[in-house]
């Protein structure tokens, strides 16, 4: 009995870190290039465009590159949302691995994701 257990949980686990990482691959190879500008530029990044190559990675440090939200409280310690980002990067290295083919071709035929002000 304790070895189902152990092993939903580990299931469980997997699909939520599953479901939750990996979403910047999510927004900049499955869905459409608006997605991410638009995305971007709420989060008043710096980034003017996104390579599609590694998308999802570049698109995580861009949500970080940006300037501050001063209509929001920082009450909270921002380190700790250091593991989620670490979890985000790792997921979202791993899909654009998975995808890389196709990346590279769209790269070669569309080019880089802009990011329209």
């Amino acid at each position: 009995m304790e070895l189902s257990v152990s092993l939903a949980t580990k299931c469980l686990l997997a699909a939520v870190l599953v479901s939750t990482t990996g979403c910047g691959t999510i927004n900049t190879v499955f869905r459409p290039d608006a997605v991410a500008s638009q995305n971007l530029k709420e989060s008043r990044s710096y980034c003017e465009n996104v390579p599609r190559i590694y998308s999802g990675v570049i698109y995580g440090f861009c949500t970080l590159n940006g300037a501050p939200d001063t209509t929001k409280e920082h009450t909270r310690d921002a380190s700790g949302s250091l593991p989620i980002f670490a979890a985000e990067l790792v997921g979202s290295g791993l899909l654009d691995t998975l995808v890389l083919p196709y990346t590279v071709y769209r790269q070669n035929r569309d080019g880089s994701i802009e990011i329209f002000r």
